[in-house]
């Protein structure tokens, strides 16, 4: 697990291995990373153009041969993938690591997927085989064109409950995002403006705030983080849908995902009923550099603690509190500014070609 994601290793063609992110979002494989197209030795390839969700143009991709993909203890024949032209996601700067691509429905579609997030391992068995939980909290899912759909009770700041019909994703760090909410009936009362993520088609802007519920079969998830993206209705999406449910939710369970019985099995686990938190600096960073080893701020909420001392997109983050950056994960730094409001924070940077030493107090902001 990095930064909510689910990260697998694997070998296409005898090569590898490669860092693939399991995402259940996505229909073919989709390989990221451009320079794989000379490493697999792919020889026949034609280009065809991806759209989706995103502030941009459609993508060009090549459609690859069938490849051979092994994952340890599988093994996997004639599965088709799709490779990216140009790298837009920036998942591996992101991830502080080399990513390749995403692996999603042809990994889930015949195979029943145990995923425990408390020991970060994924069993999988042939479904007939699969060893359920004694408490079976079964919930119905909808297979629509390769991708899996579940129901959920979501119940609004105002008191407005709604059904929605949401994408089971696990390659979406966030809890969970609604679609076309702010045009039925508009933002709750409190929000921030926020980057939140990049599409098929480019960067997802939009806005975060709080549902006050949302219920998954028998269980009841409360005050729950919420991402209300903006973007181009005239790309429109290949199914109807309200939104998707992310890793923030399902990371509180231990779930078994049975595409052939069309069922999700949850578990709940120690962090059920534990708070939602988003970050409280307003700083956005990624890692760059051959090691990643260099943390860039890439964007800065307008107004937020990181605004009110002075930093700007294009700023390194060198340290904090007297600990180097090159000794903290994405996740160490993504905890320290999510900590606790109020809490000050001793930030050395590399600000206007000079270094610095700034304190951010950070402010719960939804």
């Amino acid at each position: 697990m990095v930064r909510d994601l689910i990260i697998i290793h694997l070998n296409i063609n005898g090569k590898g291995p490669f860092n693939f992110i399991l995402d259940t979002g996505v229909g073919m494989m989709l390989i990221t990373d451009p320079k794989l197209v000379d490493s697999i030795n792919i020889s026949n390839k034609r280009t065809i153009k991806i759209s989706g969700l995103g502030q941009g143009e459609d993508y060009e991709a090549y459609v690859t041969s069938e490849l051979k993909v092994d994952i340890p203890g599988l093994r996997s024949y004639d599965v088709g993938a799709a490779i990216l032209k140009t790298d837009h996601f920036g998942l591996a700067n992101f991830a502080g690591m080399p990513i390749h691509g995403l692996l999603g429905y042809e990994f889930f579609a015949n195979l029943a997927v145990k995923i425990d997030f408390g020991d970060s391992t994924m069993s999988v068995s042939k479904p007939r085989d699969a060893k359920f939980f004694r408490k079976v909290n079964k919930i119905p899912l909808i297979i629509e064109n390769r991708k899996a759909y579940l129901h959920a009770k979501v119940i609004f700041p105002s008191g407005v409950k709604a059904d929605e019909k949401l994408i089971f994703d696990l390659g979406a760090g966030h809890p969970m995002s609604l679609e076309n909410i702010i045009k039925k009936q508009g933002l709750p009362q409190q929000f921030i403006a926020a980057n939140l993520g990049v599409g098929l088609t480019g960067p997802i802007q939009g806005f975060l705030s709080r549902v006050s519920e949302v219920d998954i079969g028998k269980f009841k998830i409360k005050s729950v983080i919420t991402s209300f993206p903006v973007y181009n209705q005239e790309l429109g999406t290949e199914e109807e849908r309200d939104g998707n449910l992310g890793v923030g939710i399902l990371k509180r369970f231990t779930l078994i995902v049975d595409y052939p019985d069309s069922a999700l099995y949850l578990k709940p686990g120690p962090n059920i009923d534990g708070p939602f938190e988003h970050d409280m600096s307003g700083l956005e960073y990624y890692r760059t550099g051959d090691d990643f080893s260099h943390v860039v701020i890439s964007r800065v909420e307008p107004g937020s603690p990181g605004d009110v001392v002075g930093l700007e997109p294009g700023d390194e983050i060198l340290g904090i509190n007297f600990k180097p950056v090159t000794k903290l994960t994405l996740e160490d730094i993504d905890g320290l500014f999510k900590s606790s409001p109020e809490r000050n924070l001793l930030l050395e940077v590399y600000h206007d070609k000079k270094y610095d030493n700034v304190i951010i107090t950070l402010k719960r902001r939804i």
